[in-house]
């Protein structure tokens, strides 16, 4: 499986409206060759280059399997989970002014619908993904802020 943006390559800066400088709307993502028997996806995005810990950013589930992309304003049928700016949805990238941070997003294919309501948290999602991860794909970005 490949997961890529039209709003940045692999290992670029992630344009600032998908960031809290600029709208904080989702990038854009697509994704190629999904393994036979995927049932949803799951996309995870975090900072393991925030102060203290991994901060996250978007967790999403129950993607539908028939989906290929997102464009930010549909998410394929998904249910958004709690990030760590204690909300449900996107929260795009918002470090501390100094060196630039990277951003994961992490896509999972899984062989199962994932039992868990609206607002389940990164952990949750991890625990409940155990053993159904048929195949995964990972798109970093960087960000950075000045002031």
């Amino acid at each position: 499986m490949k997961l890529s943006s039209s709003a940045f390559r692999d290992g670029n800066p992630i344009p600032v409206d998908h960031t809290c400088d600029g709208r904080d709307t989702a990038p854009p993502l697509a994704w190629t060759d999904p393994p036979a028997g995927t049932k949803s996806f799951t996309l995870i995005c975090d900072d393991p280059d925030a102060p203290g810990k991994t901060w996250v950013h978007w967790v999403l589930y129950n993607i539908r399997p028939t989906v290929a992309e997102l464009d930010g304003s549909d998410l394929g049928g998904g249910v958004q989970g709690m990030t760590d700016f204690r909300r449900v949805g996107y929260g795009g990238p918002c470090p501390p002014p100094g060196k630039p941070h990277r951003y994961f997003f992490k896509l999972y294919a899984l062989d199962a619908l994932l039992p868990l309501m609206a607002g389940a948290t990164k952990a949750d999602v991890e625990r409940a993904m155990q053993g159904r991860v048929l195949a995964e794909a990972q798109l970093m970005g960087t960000f950075g802020r000045s002031r």
